[in-house]
């Protein structure tokens, strides 16, 4: 058995913030990953990471809170979103404080640049690799406190003993063995679910993995319904082109070589926020001014040097993909699956309803994105809620005596993996995956309709089905990776399922959620949270919506851009 007060599950930004706040406050903790830190996704992360610290035009926490809350279509909870435009700054000068290269103003100043659905440039950024550059500053922190990385360790299952949590089990990829890694303090910070679509934005590690884990054992998911469609993925391989791009001044164009967004967000153009613009490019495409199902992102009127010295890695990308070479030529672009605005409920410490299991990052839902996240909000919530959960927790610890190891998941677990690998005749893993994908970017796209969702709850029944039965052809243990990636997709097919219910029962456009039969926003009704709790492997989840928006200071008024 492994044993450390404080256990954080993940390795990307969130993950290390988390564990370097721990290992900060004198706390035992770890880090358990599926993958090297510094191979997570937070390094695709290209734009930047936002604060109010007014290098650019005057800004303030409270702008910053603002804007965060009317991106979020009124459906982010306020004081969660005040406390992190409140943190922010601080956050920025402790990462530049631990050697976080930022790009810079020519007095020396942290350079800031416009992101969509923000009043003021706010968004700080090194060139267009911001992700990387934070993950390898933070990995420096693990290395400077000597944090404990058990690196090749699929987490499973989380272990609830006497109503707290108590650790987790974990498959050692190198040992082949299952493995009881007990602590005090649970931080889940296992990044998005993008793998439950057939194109995303996201690495192939993003199955969700803590999501489901929690879910599981009991913890309601929150807002699932919410899925952040990119508006500038690549045409031939869903890879992310950075909103940097058009916050640095590239245009979106249609067949016609028009500038189009302006019909549809007259003020702020290819500055809209993103669900904004990914609807309108949809609509182009479906009304017939794409070409070939995708328009064009234009960076040349920027100029060679420009590209180069803010946008160099956009330029690769785009290049290897496609052959085309944004100095001057127009890069096939289309809306992609890029975030989960949902994910594990959370308060606004990171804590979760069970004492002890927290989640910071992507896979949890505070909220402060809401029904839409505003871009470069991302890497601010790994930064300021690995923070206040670590901090959450450090405290907790302190406050609790042992717990006791939970033998009986562990146990559970082992049997668990030992009957998937004994059984034959199933289906492979890779065709239920493939349903999942098919079923959830037929139906639950960037519009929806009862019907299709209906038709889409129905397939994902039909592949949940097929699930308890998957088999692998490998039977070995030791670095399964067939095992993996049958694991994955279960943890997929369970949140799916929340996904797709949560758009059918929300009978209103909001943010993300864009109902073509339910085309308001209704507030009379739905200024409350989509609570999913899970009811066995068989079962459809449980719906709840008891949960409020928090609203502070700002009421809701007509989104306009």
């Amino acid at each position: 058995m492994i044993k450390h007060d404080i256990v954080v599950v993940g390795g990307g930004l969130a993950g290390m913030r988390a564990a370097v706040e721990a290992a900060e406050r004198g706390a035992d903790v770890a880090i358990v990953s599926k993958m090297h830190p510094v191979r997570s996704h937070s390094g695709a992360a290209q734009g930047g990471i936002n604060a109010a610290l007014g290098n650019v035009g005057e800004d303030s926490p409270e702008n910053h809170a603002f804007d965060c809350v009317k991106g979020s279509d009124y459906l982010g909870d306020q004081d969660a979103i005040e406390a992190m435009a409140e943190d922010a700054p601080r956050q920025i000068i402790w990462l530049e404080h631990r050697g976080c290269i930022f790009s810079r103003l020519p007095d020396g100043r942290i350079a800031q640049r416009p992101f969509g659905g923000a009043g003021v440039p706010r968004t700080c950024y090194s060139a267009d690799v911001t992700g990387l550059v934070i993950l390898h500053s933070l990995w420096e922190q693990l290395e400077r406190f000597q944090v404990k990385v058990y690196e090749e360790f699929f987490a499973t299952a989380l272990c609830v003993e006497d109503g707290i949590g108590t650790g987790i089990t974990a498959y050692n990829m190198r040992t082949g063995e299952l493995e009881l890694v007990q602590s005090k303090a649970t931080i889940f910070a296992t990044g998005g679910a993008g793998r439950v679509y057939a194109k995303t934005t996201n690495g192939y590690a993003s199955t969700g993995d803590g999501m489901a884990i929690c879910y599981r054992a009991g913890v309601p998911l929150m807002d699932m319904e919410f899925v952040q469609f990119h508006p500038t993925s690549l045409k031939e391989n869903g890879v992310l082109l950075s909103e940097a791009a058009r916050g640095e001044g590239a245009y979106l164009l249609n067949k016609d070589g028009e500038r189009f967004m302006f019909k549809y967000a007259p003020n702020k153009g290819e500055l809209a926020s993103r669900d904004v613009v990914s609807r309108a490019e949809w609509t182009e495409i479906m009304e017939g001014r794409g070409v070939d199902g995708c328009v064009f992102l234009d960076l040349r009127h920027l100029g060679r040097e420009k590209i180069l010295e803010r946008l160099p890695q956009i330029r690769e990308l785009a290049l290897d993909a496609t052959g085309k070479d944004a100095i001057d030529t127009p890069i096939p672009i289309l809306p992609g699956m890029h975030y989960t605005m949902g994910g594990i409920a959370t308060d606004k410490n990171g804590a979760t309803q069970v004492p002890g299991v927290y989640a910071a990052g992507e896979c949890a839902c505070v909220s402060v994105h809401g029904a839409n996240r505003l871009g470069g909000n991302s890497l601010l919530e790994t930064i300021v809620f690995g923070h206040r959960s670590a901090t959450h927790a450090a405290n907790y610890v302190k406050s609790i005596g042992e717990v006791r190891a939970s033998e009986r998941t562990f146990k559970s677990e082992r049997d668990r993996l030992d009957g998937i690998l004994a059984r034959t005749g199933g289906e492979r893993h890779p065709v239920a995956r493939k349903a999942i994908n098919k079923a959830m970017s037929d139906y639950a796209f960037i519009f929806r309709n009862e019907s299709e969702l209906k038709q889409g709850i129905n397939e994902l029944q039909q592949v949940r089905e097929m699930a308890q039965t998957m088999t692998t052809s490998d039977k070995s243990k030791t670095f399964n990776t067939d095992l993996i990636g049958l694991l994955e997709t279960e943890f997929l097919m369970d949140i799916s399922m929340p996904m797709m219910a949560g758009a059918l029962n929300r009978t209103e456009s909001r943010g993300a959620q864009s109902r073509t039969d339910f085309p308001e926003r209704d507030d009379v009704n739905w200024m409350k949270h989509t609570l999913m709790h899970y009811k066995g492997a068989t079962a459809d989840p449980e719906a709840d919506y008891s949960r409020k928006v928090t609203v502070t200071k700002f009421q809701p008024e007509v989104r306009t851009y």
